[in-house]
């Protein structure tokens, strides 16, 4: 309490709306009740809607008759009047007349975007210019300018200031620092031939959803007036220049004021306003714009509004009609009283995260943006974008935070966030880093967060009108334990095993050495991600245990069924006879057990050939022999990259077993057989091994390697610490997690807790063993079972995190591969049997 008393007292003029209809602890308590055990901090990738809001547009659409606009009955009328009402609230809340702008609803601000760059009058003497901080979709205008011969560059914005820091809003004191003029049809015009007849544009964003900059709404004057001097005469300031303002993120708390800033175009988008609804957005236009700059329409278009000529076919307008219910609300509190109670919050954030220091006195965090620590500031938004070091300088990857937030109820983002220009802006990332990436194989939404000691992406928090104090205290707090703090014993151990010069497996017989431990268990999972059956002996093969993960599921579309996407898949329980040579599959949802016959060719409808895709863990059908490439781009930048590791050789499955797995896991799906892998290519340009760490030996359809051990004494102290946490935060019944809970396929008991993790080899009976490292777990381990339906919890990955984390991966259990090296070949007497002695060597 002492904490928020000292924010209070230094924010509490602006936080939580002193003065406004409903305290901000009352909104929380009354309106977003959802909330209470989850932190949310991605407004400006989408914000929340209102319980409150949403009980209204329940109450309205289920009272009211709104029927299609193009009638002249009274539903249609009703409806006509609702849409009506709602483009004048738009143009209201940014102070725009409708004698001077025209409301355009859309399917969303890139449809508005689109809209504009198919219908501006583009020439060979036009101009594209925009800002390098602009989203994705601006971007887009610049191919419809460049495939209409018009030039297109990005500008830096330089703004004067005054001894006292604060910028100087003038005309004359805003630059532009041009780059490079990109054309494709440089024939058409000489620089020296531009007129002043041509229409040019020039794009900014009212906010930068990387950085959270907001930018002068002088822009729009100034651009507008005295584009010559601002861009200090280059020939391609001559020409008409209209302006559009993306206003997508920056909309709600600040809109801009249309009387003051005359911009031609306004981008909106209204999920990233109120939460609901989305699939809608809007274009703001200025009146005498459409005659000028919007090419002719037909006449069989034209109707008597300009509304209706670019809005095809019927408008959402149930959706429209919802927008009334999010402007209510935003006009009880005000934008102003919005602003001021997210700047209080932003200002604390950026305060406590600059003053994070480490042991040895080093910076935590790296923010990226203005860095102005006070609300009044009108050239910050509701952002925080930064990323996280170590004690050495060397960065966490900014997934390792993303992951560890989710664990503790925070939801954030993290990227490049659709916005290439601000990213490699911030991060400091030339052209060369750029390509090196890309060749890396770094796509969008990958694990590659960290390249050549380099961040690709920064994380970002971002706050909405609901956001409290609570919350950004939840981030602070999550930051200090995860990240501010020396290694763990742990790390240190591992990594200093991981840097060494693997032992020679010459002698590795007379380095082995009793354990104490012993085969605890033995457990097979034919088909990939559903249950396994557990036994007492089991056969060896040359892919590690005789049938493990030798079929899988597949969708429609070629995507691998998993825990991950299909949690009922734990449901499914398999078994094999081997005497029999049968595999039984049961399904709480599917009547009498499925049976298929090993050896049998019966069930069997021909083969097929597929290459395991690295990055997205796809699978994809190879037909005729066309190897699958994917193509990535940045820019004019190609390059393509096979990110494909392994051939995979399938037999498929009759109808019949595909309706009744279909059924199992309640949608469409294939079962498939391995029946021949290979590795096709294993490495990228930069030759990295990718997803898959044994490369050397024949796997079935298993992530990473043949085989996975699990210590039962590593899970007891896991269980302990489980105890502890729990006891210590809620006081609730103890958790209790079982080896079966990691999907092993060995466990062993005796010996200390991990001392497998400093296993270079083992022998369990005859058989011998190369350990791979430890095993990187995911949310799979958080999968549990509760009266027959599968439930979801933060455990026990949470606590593995806290004291099993190495450089972004969470390890529990070691990865195995049978080591035909230093033991005997496979043959019909090689097996594994429980009770067998465990005989490590850790040198």
């Amino acid at each position: 309490m002492e904490d928020k008393e000292e924010f209070l007292k230094e924010f509490g003029d602006y936080y939580g709306y002193p003065n406004g209809p409903k305290t901000i602890d009352e909104i929380r308590a009354t309106e977003f009740k959802r909330l209470e055990d989850t932190v949310y901090l991605d407004h400006a990738g989408a914000t929340l809607y209102s319980e409150l809001q949403m009980e209204s547009i329940f109450k309205d659409l289920t009272t009211s008759v709104y029927g299609n606009p193009h009638s002249q009955s009274d539903s249609s009328s009703a409806t006509s009047n609702i849409v009506r009402e709602a483009r004048q609230q738009v143009l209201d809340y940014c102070n725009a007349s409708p004698k001077d702008y025209k409301c355009i609803f859309t399917s969303g601000a890139t449809a508005a975007l689109k809209l504009i760059g198919e219908n501006f009058p583009w020439s060979c003497q036009s101009t594209f210019m925009y800002t390098m901080e602009n989203h994705n979709s601006v971007l887009g205008i610049r191919e419809y300018a460049l495939n209409q011969g018009a030039a297109a560059f990005a500008v830096d914005i330089k703004e004067a200031v005054d001894q006292d820091g604060a910028s100087i809003n003038s005309v004359t004191s805003v630059k532009l620092s041009q780059y490079p003029v990109q054309r494709r049809n440089e024939a058409e015009v000489l620089e020296g031939e531009l007129t002043g007849d041509a229409y040019n544009l020039f794009a900014f964003p009212s906010e930068c959803n990387f950085s959270g900059l907001r930018f002068s709404l002088d822009l729009v004057n100034n651009v507008k007036q005295n584009t010559e001097k601002i861009l200090e005469g280059s020939p391609y300031s001559k020409g008409r220049w209209m302006v559009i303002i993306d206003a997508a993120k920056g909309f709600a708390t600040k809109p801009p004021n249309l009387s003051l800033y005359p911009a031609d175009f306004v981008v909106i988008s209204f999920y990233k306003l109120f939460g609901y609804p989305t699939g809608l957005g809007a274009l703001i236009i200025k009146n005498g714009t459409v005659s000028a700059s919007i090419a002719d329409i037909d006449f069989v278009r034209r109707r008597e509004s300009v509304e209706e000529n670019f809005e095809d076919g019927s408008i959402s307008f149930l959706s429209i009609a919802s927008i009334c219910h999010g402007f209510k609300i935003f006009n009880n509190l005000t934008p102003a009283a919005m602003h001021r109670h997210t700047m209080s919050i932003v200002m604390f954030l950026k305060k406590k995260l600059l003053a994070l220091r480490h042991e040895n006195g080093a910076s935590v965090c790296t923010l990226y943006g203005n860095h102005t620590l006070k609300v009044s500031s009108s050239d910050s938004g509701s952002i925080v974008s930064f990323n996280v070091k170590r004690p050495d300088g060397s960065w966490f990857g900014y997934r390792e935070v993303e992951k560890l937030a989710s664990l503790s109820g925070i939801q954030l983002r993290t990227g490049c966030f659709c916005n290439p220009g601000a990213c490699a802006k911030y991060l400091g990332l030339s052209h060369s880093d750029l390509l090196s990436n890309l060749e890396a194989g770094h796509v969008c939404w990958d694990d590659k967060d960290v390249i050549n000691g380099k961040p690709t992406g920064a994380v970002r928090v971002s706050f909405g009108y609901m956001s409290t104090y609570e919350d950004a205290k939840k981030f602070i707090d999550f930051i200090r334990s995860s990240f501010v703090s020396m290694p763990s014993e742990f790390e240190k151990g591992y990594l200093l095993r991981a840097n060494s010069v693997p032992y020679p497996t010459e002698g590795f017989e007379n380095r082995l050495s009793s354990s104490g431990c012993y085969l605890k268990s033995i457990t097979i999972y034919p088909i990939k991600s559903c249950a396994g059956f557990s036994v007492k002996s089991w056969p060896l093969s040359t892919t590690g245990l005789q049938y493990d993960r030798e079929w899988l599921l597949k969708s429609l579309t070629g995507e691998i069924l998993t825990q991950k996407k299909v949690p009922e898949m734990s449901l499914i329980n398999t078994f094999i006879n081997l005497n029999q040579k049968m595999l039984s599959v049961e399904s709480p949802r599917c009547e009498g057990k499925l049976q298929i016959k090993l050896d049998s060719d019966s069930y069997l409808c021909g083969k097929e050939e597929f290459y395991l895709h690295s990055q997205r863990k796809e699978y994809k059908t190879i037909k005729y022999g066309l190897i699958f490439i994917y193509e990535q781009q940045y820019g004019n930048m190609h390059k393509c990259e096979t990110l494909f590791k392994k051939r995979y050789e399938v037999q498929c499955y009759e109808n019949e077993i595909n309706q009744w797995f279909s059924n199992a896991v309640g949608q469409p799906c294939t079962l498939v057989r391995c029946c021949h892998s290979q590795y096709y290519l294993s490495l990228n340009k930069n030759r990295s091994m990718g997803m898959c760490r044994d490369v050397d030996s024949r796997m079935n359809f298993a992530n990473e390697a043949q085989f996975l051990l699990i210590s039962e004494e590593s899970v007891s102290d896991l269980n302990d610490r489980l105890c502890s946490n729990t006891q210590k935060l809620s006081g609730g019944a103890p958790l209790y997690v079982k080896p079966m809970r990691f999907r092993p396929n060995l466990v062993i008991s005796g010996g200390e807790p991990y001392a497998e993790d400093g296993w270079r080899n083992l022998k369990i009976g005859n058989t011998y063993f190369t350990s791979l490292g430890g095993c990187n777990r995911c949310q799979m381990i958080n999968f549990y079972h509760q009266t027959g339906q599968v439930k979801k919890t933060n455990e026990p990955l949470a606590t593995l995190a806290s004291y099993r984390r190495v450089k972004g991966k969470i390890l529990f259990g070691i990865l195995l591969r049978y080591d035909p090296v230093n033991g005997p070949g496979l043959d019909a007497h090689s097996w594994l049997k429980v009770g067998e002695e465990v005989y490590p060597n850790s040198e």
